[in-house]
């Protein structure tokens, strides 16, 4: 059978490469993990995909309502922390923010989201997926409307909103810290 991962990922490859590149990094951990995010990628278009055993990129979301006084997170089914939505590209994915986009929409039941399309962070980190994997995850802000009701997905035990400031317990690592760069952006936007 043909190794139809290097045409059916093409684009979302070629974006995540151009994005990673022209990006201004968050953090120095954030920068660390962007360049392996990078050299991962220098494998090609099946970096994006679940089947690229020694790892491959991811895409999640860190939703904040209007006010970005409350940020919605998910206890993982799998698990079993408190962490930003989010999870593998899909061959129909053409952009790394549309792969955000397309797994916060899903996982929250909120229609109406909208994403910034600068990442606020990239993380890399190891899972048991596909027997024990790394996720390259590269993290958006995004931003639901008001008044917006979340529903539980397949993949949580429950949804909740929380205070920035007081996040709950047990948080998947690298969760808190997207908080103050994703506000960054709600500010911003409210400025610009």
């Amino acid at each position: 059978m043909p190794d139809t991962s290097r045409t059916t990922y093409a684009d979302l490859h070629a974006d995540a490469v151009a994005q990673l590149n022209r990006w201004t990094a968050t953090s120095p951990a954030a920068a660390a993990d962007r360049d392996r995010t990078l050299a991962l990628l220098a494998a090609g278009p099946v970096t994006m995909s679940r089947a690229h055993r020694p790892g491959h990129v991811t895409a999640s979301a860190l939703i904040l309502d209007p006010t970005g006084s409350r940020v919605l997170l998910c206890l993982h089914r799998k698990f079993h922390r408190w962490v930003q939505l989010g999870g593998h590209c899909e061959p129909e994915d053409r952009t790394l923010a549309a792969a955000a986009l397309r797994e916060a929409t899903e996982e929250s039941g909120i229609a109406g989201l909208t994403l910034d399309p600068v990442p606020i962070d990239v993380d890399v980190h190891p899972v048991a997926c596909q027997g024990g994997s790394l996720h390259y995850d590269v993290r958006y802000a995004v931003f639901a409307p008001a008044g917006a009701i979340e529903r539980i997905s397949d993949e949580s035990a429950a949804l909740g909103w929380f205070p920035p400031d007081r996040l709950p317990e047990p948080l998947a690592d690298g969760t808190a810290h997207l908080v103050a760069p994703a506000l960054a952006v709600l500010a911003r936007r409210a400025a610009g």
